[in-house]
């Protein structure tokens, strides 16, 4: 099985928060890399922006790039600021919402 990165170059050295702009009342994703065992996603969230709870069939770690989310898990918050990290375990309700405009790194591993 095999997955190649999009919508990002390659053999260039980048900023990982510049791949994605936050936009008023809206989140933004874009997906890199994407098949059955793993999902490379950017995102951002305008402030207030939320993903309502739900669950994912793998574990999801989440990288903040930018800003303050607030990662739910179990029904317990937590906030992650600018180079941290959290793992929101499979089959756990979980929920992202930007306390203020938040960009992070997703990486789901099935």
């Amino acid at each position: 099985m095999s997955v190649k990165m999009k919508n990002i170059s390659k053999s260039e050295v980048l900023v990982l928060k510049e791949q994605i702009s936050c936009l008023e009342g809206q989140v933004v994703s874009k997906t890199l890399a994407q098949n059955s065992a793993l999902s490379i996603t950017l995102f951002a969230f305008a402030k207030g922006e939320e993903i309502s709870t739900h669950e994912s069939g793998g574990d999801a770690f989440v990288t903040c790039l930018e800003g303050v989310g607030k990662i739910t898990i179990d029904g317990a918050d937590y906030l992650l600021h600018e180079g941290e990290s959290i793992v929101m375990p499979a089959r756990h309700p979980h929920a992202v919402y930007g306390e203020e405009a938040f960009k992070m790194l997703l990486i789901v591993v099935f």
